[in-house]
């Protein structure tokens, strides 16, 4: 049974192995990093499942050489992936923001603990904003995958490596303490590349071709200007190409939920509850927070009475669904910044929302 090249089924497995199997499959043959809870089972992971089919583990030093080591790597060509959790994702900044500026590809893994400061190691969403507004510098962006099961920690990490190639820019997993240490059946479906593996721009030695050069510094005349106009083309097409989100249960709902991660995975267990109940409730979960489903969330909130954002934080996705739409008054909060919201409370609130509390 290999599960590098997807030949298994249904296999019992973390959320945090499933990344690493996903990338393996898809042809990550680097990785590079530095421990923290909650996502130590990657490192781990990777450093003994990837050196036996030629693949390079290197414990770095501190995330920033971490991050450097990805430059490198990626300019070079090569799939490579790192993982971390928020304080040790904020010491990565400033090299993400080089790698954006450099347009190099690379996955990203944040498995996001509580904050802000260093926080505990808790359960939390409220990396959402240093992922999806980009802490770094200079206002670039990159996709942002929000898995809410192992078999999607499984096929997104796949689908990231696709779409940091495709806009040759880094793209990153987004998820949390609950989803990675989870442990569930999943089925590693084989990898179906949906990109050329060929890297003209690659740095790979220029015998037989003229030099070419992979940067981030523009000093001439109006480069730079012409180039954040570049990179702010292909942001657009990001928005208009790779909108990502699942529709659960919003037939004729009038209790419109928007979660993503596993407050999402949470709310559904409450959303099959209170349609027992015969409360019309569904919901609307980005899947892709950058690009966020703006479409959708302003659909959702046009045909429902009430839109209900649940969150393990205190309120970050809730403004892009501000901005997503005009319908403010219908718009509802339900945030846990550092503990998982549990499906009774849930419950409770859409029993509120439909005025049937107790």
């Amino acid at each position: 049974m290999s599960l590098a090249t997807g030949t298994a089924r249904r296999v019992l497995m973390k959320g945090n192995e499933a990344i690493c199997v996903g990338a393996i499959a898809a042809g990550c043959r680097y990785y590079y990093g530095y421990p923290i809870t909650p996502q130590n089972d990657i490192p781990e992971y990777m450093s003994a499942h990837l050196p036996p089919i030629g693949g390079t583990f290197l414990q770095a030093e501190s995330e920033v050489a971490t991050i450097n080591f990805i430059l490198g790597t990626s300019a070079s060509g090569k799939r490579v992936m790192t993982s971390s959790s928020g304080p040790g994702i904020s010491l990565m900044q400033e090299g993400l923001s080089y790698m954006a500026g450099s347009e190099l590809p690379a996955v990203i893994v944040n498995i996001s603990r509580s904050g802000p400061g260093l926080g505990g190691i808790a359960p939390s969403q409220g990396d959402y904003f240093q992922a999806v507004k980009c802490g770094g510098h200079g206002g670039y962006r990159m996709p942002v995958l929000a898995p809410h099961s192992v078999q999607e920690m499984y096929s997104l990490t796949m689908l990231a490596f696709d779409l940091a190639d495709k806009y040759r820019n880094p793209a990153m997993i987004l998820g949390d303490a609950i989803v990675g240490q989870m442990k569930e059946p999943f089925e590693p479906e084989p990898y179906v590349p949906t990109v050329s593996p060929e890297k003209p721009w690659a740095l790979t030695g220029c015998a037989g071709r003229p030099r070419q050069h992979v940067k981030s510094l523009y000093l001439k005349d109006n480069a730079i200007e012409a180039h954040n106009w570049k990179l702010h083309r292909k942001y657009l097409r990001m928005q208009d190409e790779e909108v990502r989100f699942e529709e659960y249960r919003l037939d004729g709902a009038k209790i419109a939920i928007l979660a993503f991660g596993t407050s999402a995975r949470v709310s559904k267990t409450a959303i099959q509850w209170a349609r027992k109940e015969g409360i019309p409730v569904g919901m609307l979960r980005p899947v892709t927070l950058f690009p966020f489903p703006v479409a959708q969330v302003d659909a959702v909130a046009r045909r429902a009475d009430v839109v209900l954002v649940v969150e393990m934080n205190t309120g970050q996705m809730l403004e892009d669904v501000k901005m997503s739409t005009t319908r403010h008054d219908k718009i509802r909060f339900l945030g846990k910044p550092c503990a998982m919201p549990t499906p009774e409370e849930i419950h409770m609130e859409i029993r509120k929302l439909a005025g049937r509390a107790a």
